[in-house]
């Protein structure tokens, strides 16, 4: 089966079908023999932890072709080792890395026709889920849990690509307790996220800004994605328990030193906004969203950024770099890629 025809320049940032997915069973005490299936449905339990007390993790990150055709993984070890850390955040049993790597290499090989061509922007998605399947009334971890890899062909996250967007700064919700899940990538942050980011859309906003639970003084979450802020050639970013740890973020962050700017990881504080030069959400999706304005929720005061309408020079060079690492464009000074024979 040769490459598949789609309009590769103007795909969503949506699901589209593949040939297979790959599955593997945790069942008395171990994990199983990895099996692939055609079928997008799952058999469920009716009474399966993930459906009733959310048992649920879930991972994302892309394959690229490159210029000469090859395909690249961009730090999928990472990956691996955030996915054990949600596994063992819900009491669910973790997904050795062998056993994460054989599963999305195997998802991406059977699918390696529906992998983007260079030049498109377009990406292979690949999206590794962790469910509890075991039979479960009463409030207690799942006995069975069931892995599965799926991939699709993406477009980039915002239509706008690259360019710089508004966000609203949200007081009347949070995304996660202090001490809760908000540094793992379980479903139950992304659902109690919903109602903000509806809020912000209706309000024309890309998505929302979120402040730490508990004081409502320091900046948290950038929508689904982690927050930074640039200033005398200086690379800040949040440090909060609540927040994911992004592994586009990381990746910033040993850019940011590599080409001579200073690192920062610690609490931001509310007033600190207006001083920053630049500021944007990084993450896989996107990898970095510019931020123009900011408007606060409460009081209606704006922070504006971009005064030309175009992203910082700062967030530029470093979006340019990380990209250009993804697809092959640039040497790998940091061995984050791995070309899939």
């Amino acid at each position: 089966m040769g490459q598949i025809n789609l309009d590769w320049k103007n795909l969503p940032f949506g699901y589209v079908k593949t040939d297979y997915n790959i599955r593997c069973y945790y069942r008395n005490g171990k994990w199983g023999e990895l099996e692939i299936s055609s079928s997008e449905y799952i058999p469920i339990h009716i009474a399966a932890t993930t459906l009733h007390y959310g048992q649920e993790a879930f991972e994302g990150l892309k394959a690229y072709r490159g210029k000469d055709g090859k395909i690249r993984l961009f730090r999928w070890q990472e990956n691996a080792k955030r996915f054990q850390n949600s596994a063992k955040a819900l009491l669910m049993p973790e997904v050795p890395e062998e056993l994460f790597k054989e599963a999305i290499f195997k998802a991406v090989k059977l699918n390696e026709r529906y992998i983007p061509p260079y030049g498109t922007g377009a990406s292979l998605y690949i999206r590794p889920l962790l469910i509890g399947i075991g039979a479960e009334v009463g409030v207690k971890p799942a006995k069975e849990y069931l892995f599965l890899v799926f991939v699709t062909p993406v477009g980039p996250y915002f239509k706008e690509g690259f360019k710089p967007v508004d966000f609203l700064l949200v007081y009347s919700f949070d995304r996660a307790a202090p001490l809760g899940t908000g540094n793992v990538k379980v479903g139950g942050n992304y659902a109690a996220g919903l109602r903000a980011t509806e809020l912000a859309h209706q309000q024309g906003f890309a998505n929302a800004l979120f402040l730490d639970a508990k004081e409502k003084k320091y900046i948290d979450e950038a929508g689904p994605a982690n927050f930074f802020g640039i200033k005398n050639n200086t690379y800040i970013t949040p440090d909060s328990h609540s927040i994911l740890p992004s592994i586009t973020n990381k990746s910033l962050m040993q850019l940011a030193e590599h080409l001579g700017m200073k690192v920062e990881k610690r609490k931001i504080p509310l007033e600190e906004l207006e001083t920053f030069e630049e500021v944007g959400a990084c993450g896989t999706a996107a990898v970095i969203t510019p931020i123009k304005r900011i408007v606060d929720e409460k009081t209606g005061k704006e922070y504006h950024y971009c005064p030309d309408g175009k992203p910082g020079p700062i967030s530029t060079k470093l979006y340019n770099h990380l990209v250009a690492i993804q697809w092959g464009d640039e040497p790998d000074p940091f061995n984050w890629i791995t070309i899939l024979e």
